[in-house]
């Protein structure tokens, strides 16, 4: 079997390629798929005797209704769906053939493209190739929902002679109330009810968490996972459309495997098809917005003509605007004022190639000081070669909370901590004193000349009297006459021009850091909220995850901003803006 003749190797082709309209992450996704499948990839391939067998298993299903009732699923099923089956079933080592790549698959898709049937056709494609005694669960809000796979299954099982002849009905599925039993390997699948504390205990080869934007905490992706901790060939789907609260589960598997599609974070096991629009604000008027978050309605024009229809009626009806928008374009609408700051591409654009030698430089400090049971951060900037500034950042964090936030922000901050990028003091909460000490050190460390240091009020306040007035000489450490601070007002009318000006010196490629890549994941968790004059400022409350080093780096340019651009004084001892 030629791998390129199939509909899965064809759709990734054509979005790769750009004939098939596809958002930035799905093209990331695909183009792996391609890479793999045309034998580039030294550590998996494609088993094609397994995508031969789905194949034979696809021709023998029915849809059971809709536009394409009647037709085989293998006939019927769109270009997003073969690459969601071939890539989560059948990539696999190249050294261990029956051993698969991907053991998290997440599908981000809005309404009426088949995700339901997607992911039943998915479990009965698992019902024929895993083990004997497999087991598998659904998990959903309430219970509604998650017996809607179940009826998906059934749907089908009914629809398909092939799989339930009339002759032995019971051979093959033995379908009760409550379950789904494929009798000839006793594997067993159940939808379960959405709990808090009883979703634990379970064995599950594969289970789907579906509509996982509505579930009020992560526990049940977390008590699935947990409970495939023995099993080889583990898999669990999660998939929901957008939602208009922002923090919810899925946003969480959501911004997690978009680092893992930027390279942010190296995880090999993670396949995600998120189909969100990379230019949401142009929904009235950019049919590629429609285009990115429906890939079915490019296959089928009654679907387009609907999503048409829908989008004139939200345009001049707001109160149908956010439904609209959430579950057929992908768009959380609550954060239509809010915006990524900086796309990762550009800001890893600027990574310095070798170690930046600030040696004779004179620099400018920012210091974000979170609350001590959070992150906290200092940043440095200074003005580098040819108009370059450049920037250093360093994050602090409770040295006893280290597994909990690895766990909770999918962030391995031990790697982080041997990189010298991050560090560990306190406790259960952060230790002040070392981050005082440290900006005392920072000219010894670095060879700088410290300028000022810049700081928000809040939490902070006693770090800067202690830094103003310097320290008294010890044994351990020398006398330090202390620094010139500012308290930098933390709103959009202050903080819009110097976030302005980090903006643009990295999109003009005048920005320079060293190796850095807990700074890049604040980058890429950072979103700006404008005000009514359209002053930007980074938002914590919205952004998607921690952004503390990007905040000090912000109240580092602040300064930097005042003296080297602007040519203000730094005559001053401490400045309220």
């Amino acid at each position: 079997m030629e791998i390129k003749s199939h509909p899965s190797y064809q759709y990734a082709a054509k979005v790769v390629s750009g004939e098939i309209c596809a958002p930035r992450y799905v093209c990331l996704q695909a183009r792996e798929f391609k890479r793999i499948a045309d034998d580039q990839d030294p550590e998996f391939c494609i088993n094609l005797k397994t995508v031969k067998k789905i194949d034979k298993l696809l021709k023998l299903m029915v849809m059971p209704k809709g536009l394409k009732a009647g037709q085989s699923i293998y006939a019927a099923s769109v270009g997003y769906q073969w690459l969601f089956y071939i890539a989560t079933l059948c990539v696999v080592y190249r050294e261990e053939r029956k051993r698969r790549r991907y053991e998290t698959a997440v599908l981000e898709i809005a309404r009426k493209n088949f995700k339901t049937y997607t992911i039943a056709v998915l479990f009965l494609l698992l019902f024929f190739l895993e083990p004997k005694f497999s087991k598998f669960f659904s998990v959903a809000p309430d219970g509604t929902l998650s017996r809607e796979v179940k009826s998906a299954i059934e749907e089908i099982i009914k629809a398909s002679p092939a799989l339930r002849p009339e002759e032995e009905p019971e051979r093959h599925f033995k379908i009760r109330l409550n379950d789904i039993t494929f009798k000839p390997k006793d594997i067993l699948y159940i939808p379960l009810n959405y709990s808090n504390s009883r979703l634990d205990g379970r064995l599950p080869s594969a289970f789907l968490v579906d509509e996982a934007g509505a579930l009020p905490n992560p526990y049940a992706i977390q008590a699935m996972r947990s409970g495939q901790l023995t099993i080889r060939n583990k898999l669990g789907v999660v998939i929901s459309t957008k939602y208009p609260n922002t923090q919810n589960p899925f946003e969480d598997e959501v911004n997690y495997v978009k680092r893992v599609l930027d390279g942010v974070i190296q995880d090999k096991t993670v396949f995600a098809l998120l189909f969100e629009p990379d230019n949401p604000k142009e929904w009235m008027t950019d049919d590629t917005v429609l285009k990115h978050a429906n890939p079915a309605a490019m296959e089928i024009p009654e679907i387009w003509e609907d999503l048409l229809k829908k989008r004139c009626r939200a345009i001049e009806v707001e109160a149908e605007r956010e439904n609209f928008l959430c579950k057929h374009c992908n768009i959380t609408y609550q954060g239509i004022g809010t915006e990524a700051y900086i796309a990762i591409d550009a800001v890893r654009a600027c990574k310095a190639e070798e170690k930046l030698d600030w040696t004779g430089m004179q620099v400018y400090l920012g210091v974000d000081l979170s609350m001590s049971n959070d992150n906290c951060s200092v940043a440095m900037a200074g003005m580098g070669r040819s108009d370059e500034v450049w920037g250093e950042a360093i994050a602090f964090i409770p040295e006893d909370r280290i597994e909990e936030k690895n766990a909770a922000e999918h962030v391995d901050y031990r790697r982080f901590i041997d990189a010298m990028k991050c560090i560990a003091c306190g406790g259960q909460i952060v230790d002040y004193g070392v981050i005082e000490d440290f900006v005392f050190d920072i000219e010894e460390m670095y060879g700088v000349t410290v300028a000022g240091i810049a700081y928000d009020r809040f939490n902070a306040m006693s770090s800067a009297q202690k830094w103003e007035r310097g320290r008294e000489a010890t044994n351990l450490r020398p006398k330090h006459e202390g620094y010139p601070t500012v308290i930098v007002r933390q709103h959009s009318d202050t903080l819009h021009p110097p976030t302005k000006l980090l903006y643009e010196l990295i999109m003009e490629g005048k920005f320079r850091y060293e190796e850095n890549q807990l700074l890049e994941i604040n980058f890429e968790n950072a979103r700006c909220t404008f005000d009514t004059n359209h002053n930007r400022y980074v938002n914590k409350k919205r952004s998607n995850g921690k952004v503390d080093m990007v905040v000090a780096l912000i109240n580092a340019m602040y300064l930097l901003q005042q003296n080297e651009y602007f040519g203000e004084s730094m005559d001053w001892v401490v400045q309220s803006i």
